[in-house]
């Protein structure tokens, strides 16, 4: 499998980091792009450098390289996420504005037919955010917020996270054990 991963520039770059070291765990090849907003962010959420995750990740573009292989549709690709998303680049894709690597990459996986998975981290939302998702939604894109369970008696900020992680990789038939189904949880209460 290869997959495009983008981390913009809202709060919850932690997703991305925790999307990336498991698709880097289970050998998924992974096509990294950080936003410079991100870069500024990932200073005050979490403790790895920008060049710790670039390790973890199969090939990595900046967000202004236009000419990086996954801008063109004849590269193939299995899909798109970017997690966390900023309504800037929710915006952005909505409104077919390719002006860098991030929403260039989205709008080929888009013209593609490909999987696009956009995990945005906002509230509250107002019109023109719901009117831009509803917009993607009837394009195709999986709108996943970050939204984690509470079902699963998540102990840790860590179960929160691996929670929404789960999810964006089960848009892509991905088997993980980050969190136990509604089922499991069901059949250990005896429901």
């Amino acid at each position: 499998m290869n997959l495009i991963l983008a981390i913009t520039g809202a709060s919850g770059v932690i997703y991305g980091k925790k999307l990336l070291e498991v698709l880097n765990e289970k050998n998924i090849q992974t096509n990294l792009i950080i936003s410079s907003a991100a870069k500024k962010i990932m200073k005050f959420e979490i403790d790895d450098s920008i060049e710790e995750l670039k390790k973890k990740s199969t090939e990595n573009y900046g967000p202004d390289e236009l000419d990086a292989p996954i801008s063109s549709g004849s590269v193939p690709t299995d899909g798109m996420v970017i997690a966390p998303c900023s309504m800037k680049t929710l915006s952005s894709i909505s409104n077919g504005i390719s002006d860098n690597l991030i929403t260039r990459a989205a709008d080929v996986t888009l013209k593609e037919g490909r999987k696009l998975v956009l995990v945005p981290r906002e509230t509250p939302l107002n019109y023109i955010h719901l009117k831009n998702m509803i917009n993607l939604s009837q394009a195709g894109v999986i709108i996943l917020p970050a939204t984690p369970a509470f079902y699963h008696s998540p102990k840790s900020t860590d179960d929160l996270v691996k929670f929404v992680v789960g999810k964006i990789l089960e848009q892509f038939g991905i088997e993980h054990n980050l969190y136990q189904s509604w089922e499991k949880v069901e059949e250990k209460n005896g429901f």
